[in-house]
């Protein structure tokens, strides 16, 4: 405000400072919101005692084959024709909370289950068929690969895709799905057993993000995408997964020919109904 001697006095609004106070009090409230949201979004990880008190002494697991399935095919591929042996502990899982995980009522998920093998413990296997966000990708990597050892490590990822999603220059018919593409890094020295993965195809997702963690660390990986035309469970589905476990020999030991009441338990038929009329 200017006076008739041409002095400018600064003159403060209380109606300024109220709107100040409250616009400060928002942003507080914001970032406390913020805050509990990361909190509750984090992913955390939960191992049986003896793999705890291994890690709290420095020790990180021993690991030479980690196999990982993406995808409820994926997942019950290594249910069906490996895990159904009692040759396998559940040693961990991780707990995962989002908008769309099923344990949104704050419970633990058992949708992400780690094994290790009890004859020879260097081999683990992880389960994942629930959702993790894009912004849980990057953690949940790091957190699992930095509970094991990355020196001669081997990564095989298993990964369920549809084939709408599959782009090619010429026409996929209905009768070439399912079928597996594969991605590797850098430091996988071995053959893949099918076909790369052709452009301009991408993997998405935590299958992604593994890769891309282990093509930054120099860590042999492939990843085998399935692209199937069957939404849901599918013993067909399952089947195509076959090769890329057969790869790691002795490693993993296959059910070539499950028993039907292991299939009945894993695999349910889907009843599809249509959308206009029940």
């Amino acid at each position: 405000m200017a006076t008739f001697f041409g002095e400018v006095l600064s003159v403060c609004s209380r109606a300024v400072e109220e709107d100040d106070e409250d616009l400060l009090e928002e942003n507080e409230e914001d970032e406390q919101i913020r805050r509990e949201l990361e909190e509750k979004r984090e992913v955390h990880l939960h191992w049986s005692p003896e793999v705890s008190e291994s890690l709290k002494s420095g020790s990180k697991l021993q690991c030479s084959d980690f196999i990982l399935a993406v995808g409820h095919n994926a997942a019950r591929f290594l249910s069906v024709h490996v895990l159904t042996s009692a040759n396998w502990d559940a040693v961990g899982h991780a707990s995962v909370w989002n908008e769309r995980s099923r344990a949104a009522t704050g419970q633990t998920s058992e949708e992400c289950v780690f094994y290790r093998q009890k004859d020879n413990p260097s081999v683990l296997i992880c389960q994942v068929t629930c959702y993790v966000a894009e912004d849980q990708l990057f953690q949940w990597t790091e957190k699992v690969f930095d509970c094991l050892q990355h020196r001669e490590l081997n990564v095989t990822v298993l990964s369920d895709s549809t084939v709408a999603e599959y782009k090619r220059a010429d026409y996929v018919s209905c009768s070439s799905a399912p079928f597996l593409r594969s991605l590797h890094s850098g430091a996988f020295t071995g053959q893949p057993v099918c076909q790369s993965l052709e452009q301009p195809n991408i993997v998405t997702g935590l299958s992604a993000a593994v890769l891309n963690h282990c093509e930054v660390h120099r860590i042999a990986a492939v990843v085998y995408q399935c692209y199937s035309d069957v939404i849901g469970l599918d013993s067909v589905t399952m089947e195509t997964y076959k090769p890329a476990l057969t790869k790691l020999g002795k490693s993993i030991q296959l059910d070539p020919s499950p028993s039907t009441d292991v299939l009945r338990k894993f695999v349910r038929n889907t009843n599809i109904q249509s959308n206009l009329y029940i």
